[in-house]
């Protein structure tokens, strides 16, 4: 069973960046793939960005192109998320999910598939 841990939630304002990071343990999860999803009060949770086990393939949600870039460490068995540009949207509660898995699946936006799941790091947005 793979452990993951967010950190680097926190408030920003409009306009500002911070940068997530979800360290995994228990197993290396070199060989799989990773992903970044947010649920807001009140809603479902959404898919934000997915990354293949070697970095090669990403998937991003419209809503984050251009503003958000998800990265991984093989050796320090940590996957990033960089987020610029934030807007008030984007204030919710960040989840890691891993699925052991090397390939993003078609089904790569759905909760359901993934293994792993850490508690989630929050993210404020002062507009």
């Amino acid at each position: 069973q793979v452990q993951l841990v967010e950190s680097g939630g926190g408030l920003v304002q409009a306009g500002g960046s911070l940068k997530l990071s979800c360290a995994a343990s228990g197993r290396t999860v070199r060989r799989y793939t990773m992903a970044w999803f947010r649920q807001a009060p009140g809603k479902e949770r959404e898919f934000v960005v997915g990354i293949n086990w070697s970095g090669s393939s990403t998937e991003y949600a419209d809503s984050v192109k251009g503003r958000f870039t998800i990265s991984r460490d093989g050796a320090m068995n940590t996957v990033f998320l960089q987020m610029n540009s934030l807007k008030p949207e984007d204030a919710a509660m960040y989840y890691c999910a891993a699925e052991d898995t090397r390939y993003l699946s078609a089904a790569y936006s759905n909760p359901s598939i993934y293994d792993s799941w850490g508690q989630g790091t929050q993210i404020t947005v002062a507009s």
